[in-house]
């Protein structure tokens, strides 16, 4: 019976399984996560070589003018060291690590979910997927709020693959897409994108990419020839809240 046992563990009938459970669902970028793994062993024991956890998200990647969606691990955490989970025996291994300043947040087609897995000497290793939601932390919503009360609205947000001078440590970036409908930028700029990267101090590189609206004959060749964009950064931190529109503002006006 045993040697059964093993061989159907082996292909992870009756092997052990995994449940994390996470403190709870909803974070902000560069909060502390806590939870728990639970795992159960089967019916027979097991070498545990490892348990991890990897943060996940999606992002568009284009080739040969197409676009399609890959996986990519923001981070992945180590928890343990190899183990013996017994027979039936059920084990809780407690956790805290902290989500990464640059995770995407939960805006638009942008999933982020954990990962949990194990790593099983000679067995198909059992995981588990937990979807979080991340949402923008103060800094960040007063950014999303001047730029409303400048007149733009949301269109689009998407994760993306851009170039290395572009990125952070990530091959991608969270592009967010607004589109002006009122005040004093609607039938100057076609649209406004923004570009978060967040500092470990609390401080925020905000990347906007201008795009003017064709003006007469030179912007007119311009649009057709790719060149209406601009690239502008703008660092900010929590004192500047108070005067983010302004600010805002003031760097649209210089390059629409």
């Amino acid at each position: 019976m045993s040697f059964f046992n093993k061989v159907f563990a082996s292909v992870g009938i009756g092997a052990a399984e995994v449940d994390t459970k996470l403190e709870k669902d909803t974070y902000m970028p560069g909060e502390t996560v806590n939870g728990v793994v639970d795992i159960r062993g089967g019916k027979i024991d097991q070498q545990i070589d490892e348990i991890y956890l990897s943060l996940n998200t999606t992002y568009l990647r284009e080739s040969d003018d197409r676009k399609y969606s890959v996986n990519a691990t923001i981070e992945r955490f180590r928890l343990t060291t190899p183990f013996m989970i017994r027979k039936n025996e059920r084990r809780e291994i407690p956790f805290t690590f902290q989500l990464p300043y640059d995770t995407p947040l939960s805006i638009g087609r942008s999933k982020i979910w954990v990962t949990t897995g194990l790593d099983i000497k000679g067995g198909v290793d059992p995981s588990d997927k937990d979807y979080i939601k991340v949402v923008p932390n103060p800094l960040m919503t007063a950014v999303f709020h001047a730029v409303d009360h400048l007149g733009f609205r949301i269109r689009e947000a998407d994760c993306e693959e851009v170039p290395r001078r572009l990125r952070g440590r990530l091959p991608f970036v969270q592009e967010f897409e607004f589109v002006p409908v009122s005040g004093p930028f609607r039938g100057r700029l076609d649209e406004l994108e923004v570009v978060f990267f967040p500092s470990s101090n609390g401080g925020l590189e905000i990347m906007f990419q201008v795009d003017r609206k064709a003006r007469g004959l030179a912007g007119l060749f311009s649009e057709a020839l790719g060149t209406d964009e601009t690239h502008v950064r703008l660092t900010v931190s929590d004192s500047d809240i108070p005067y983010l529109q302004q600010k805002i503002q003031t760097v649209i006006q210089r390059y629409s």
